[in-house]
C-alpha cells in the first residue's frame, strides 16, 4: 500500500421502514492496518462520544459475582487445590515445579497450545479481579513470572525462538476458567499474526509509530520505551496497542521495560472498567527477527449478560475481520491524556 493509513469510505441508499423512523447504518468505513494489510470495518455511529458504563450489563444483578461464587468450590487456581491440582515443570526448568514472583505462580498449561506453554495465575487466593483490581503489582509480577519461564525455556530450547504472552479475561473472551490468569508460550514456528508482524519492513512499523505519534488523533503516549495508541484498523472493539522500542522477544524485556508495561496495561483496564466492560484478550507477540519490535494488542470483550452474545461473529472468526462500534478516535478522545504521564 502506497498510502500509510489507508481508508474508503461507502454509502448506500435505504428506505425508511412503513412504520417510519430514521435508519441507521448508511456509512461504512473500510480501513487498512498499516502493518499486516487486514481491514477492518467501522459501522455508523462507531465516532460518536462514549458514555462511561453503557457496556454495563443492565439489571440490579451482578453476573460476574454470581458466576464466580458459583466456580469457586471446583477452581484449581484457588490455594487449596492449586498445588496438587496443577501441573509441574520438569526440574530443568523450575526445581520445585513453578515459579513464582509476588503472589503470581506459573506452571505448565494442560494444553499445549504452543510447544512449550504455561499457566500464570495473578494471586491464588483472588478468585474474582474486576479490571479496577488489577493493580500495578499483580501485573508487574505475573509479567515478571512469565517472562522468567520464557528465559528459562528459550535457554534450554533455542529453537522455540517464537515467544508469546496471552490472556483471555473470564469467560466472554473464551477463557475456559474464571480465576484471572495468563498464558505463555515458546515454540519454533510462529502463529499466523506472529509471521504477519515480523513480515513487515522495519521502517514502516517505524513509520507507522512515528506517524501517529506526530499526528496525535490516536497517539495516547510514550513512556520510555513503550509507546501507546489505538489502534488504526481495529481487530476487536476498543482496541489498544503498544510497541516496546529495541526489544524483539518477551525474554528480553528488562525490568524496566516491564514495569512500564504493566503500567500502561492497568491504565488501559482502568479505562475499560469505566467505559463498562468486564472482559478483554491480549496478545503480546515476540519475534527472533532483527530489528523487530515487541508489540501488543488489547481488545474489549462483551460483557456478561443474562442473555449473553458473543462478540464474535462470522465477520472476525471466518474473514479474519472485526466490525466495530467504537472508532479508534473516539476511544483516543476518551483516554484524555491518561497514558502521557504514567
Amino acid at each position: 500500500m502506497a498510502e500509510l493509513l489507508h481508508r474508503e469510505v461507502f454509502t448506500r441508499q435505504v428506505r425508511a421502514p412503513e412504520s417510519g423512523g430514521r435508519i441507521p447504518g448508511t456509512k461504512l468505513e473500510v480501513r487498512w492496518d498499516p502493518l499486516t494489510g487486514h481491514t477492518a470495518r467501522l459501522v455508523s455511529g462507531a465516532d460518536t462520544p462514549l458514555v462511561p458504563g453503557v457496556h454495563t450489563p443492565a439489571g440490579p444483578a451482578d453476573p460476574v459475582a454470581d458466576l464466580a461464587s458459583r466456580t469457586r468450590a471446583d477452581c484449581p487456581f484457588c490455594p487449596e487445590r492449586i498445588g496438587a491440582g496443577t501441573p509441574r515443570f520438569p526440574e530443568s526448568i523450575a526445581r520445585d515445579g513453578r515459579i513464582r514472583r509476588g503472589a503470581a505462580v506459573v506452571f505448565p498449561n494442560l494444553v499445549a497450545y504452543s510447544q512449550h506453554a504455561s499457566v500464570g495465575i495473578y494471586d491464588a487466593a483472588a478468585h474474582l479481579l474486576r479490571l479496577r483490581d488489577l493493580q500495578r503489582r499483580l501485573v508487574a509480577d505475573n509479567l515478571t513470572a512469565q517472562v522468567d519461564f520464557l528465559r528459562r525455556i528459550t535457554s534450554e530450547d533455542p529453537d522455540a525462538a517464537w515467544t508469546m504472552l496471552n490472556a483471555n479475561h473470564l469467560p466472554p473472551s473464551g477463557s475456559s476458567l474464571f480465576h484471572p490468569h495468563t498464558q505463555a508460550g515458546a515454540q519454533p514456528v510462529p502463529t499466523t499474526m506472529q509471521r504477519l508482524l515480523a513480515d513487515c519492513p522495519v521502517d514502516r512499523v517505524r513509520d507507522y509509530v512515528e506517524t501517529e505519534r506526530r499526528t496525535g488523533v490516536r497517539w495516547l503516549g510514550g513512556t520510555g520505551r513503550v509507546s501507546w495508541m489505538t489502534s488504526f484498523a481495529p481487530l476487536g472493539p476498543a482496541e489498544l496497542r503498544a510497541f516496546v522500542h529495541g526489544v524483539g522477544t518477551l525474554e528480553r524485556l528488562a525490568d524496566a521495560d516491564i514495569a512500564e508495561l504493566a503500567a500502561g496495561l492497568v491504565m488501559a483496564f482502568r479505562l475499560y472498567d469505566e467505559l463498562g466492560f468486564s472482559s478483554f484478550n491480549l496478545a503480546m507477540y515476540g519475534a527472533p527477527t532483527p530489528g523487530y519490535q515487541l508489540n501488543l494488542r488489547l481488545v474489549a470483550r462483551s460483557s456478561l449478560t443474562p442473555y449473553y452474545r458473543s462478540d464474535a461473529t462470522h465477520l472476525e472468526r471466518l474473514h479474519w475481520e472485526a466490525a466495530v462500534d467504537i472508532s479508534p478516535e473516539a476511544l483516543a478522545r476518551q483516554c484524555a491524556g491518561r497514558f502521557a504521564n504514567l
